[in-house]
């Protein structure tokens, strides 16, 4: 398989392409493009990257948290970036509980860019569907 190619216009100065911190990290790097510090707390936060995508079609790209900032229960939501989206890639932080803040600086590694490919899939309307061992046994009824 061919490695996909996503495009990154750089909106304006400071933002940063994605890059990933090892050779073998699976999630690519985003950067807060912003002129001065944000702080984050329990209540959502916008974060700018300064960038805009144009994803492949059959290309999955999600933003998720970053290890590190989960760490210290700062958070990202997760979000799916579809392929005909061009507008600015804004990564929404909060921290988990009251009490805890983190400044966002200009340049701050806050989320990560993970791609993955699309599974070819359609919905077909079905009357009835092939019985399972577990069921219709959800939310816990695995005893895990």
């Amino acid at each position: 398989m061919e490695p996909a190619t996503v495009r990154v216009k750089l909106l304006r100065d400071g933002a940063r392409l994605p890059t990933r911190a090892t050779d073998l990290a699976s999630g690519f790097d985003l950067s807060a493009c912003i002129e001065a510090p944000v702080t984050v707390g329990n209540r959502p936060v916008l974060v700018p990257t300064g960038i805009a995508l144009e994803i492949p079609p059959g290309i999955d790209a999600q933003v998720r948290p970053r290890s590190g900032l989960a760490r210290k229960g700062v958070l990202c939501t997760f979000g799916t970036i579809d392929a005909d989206y061009r507008g600015e890639l804004l990564v929404t932080l909060y921290t988990i509980a009251p009490g805890i803040e983190h400044v966002v600086e200009p340049g701050d590694r806050i989320a990560q860019l993970v791609l993955g490919v699309l599974a070819p899939a359609g919905f077909e309307l079905a009357h009835d569907l092939s019985p399972t061992a577990r069921g219709a046994g959800g939310h816990g009824s695995t005893g895990r």
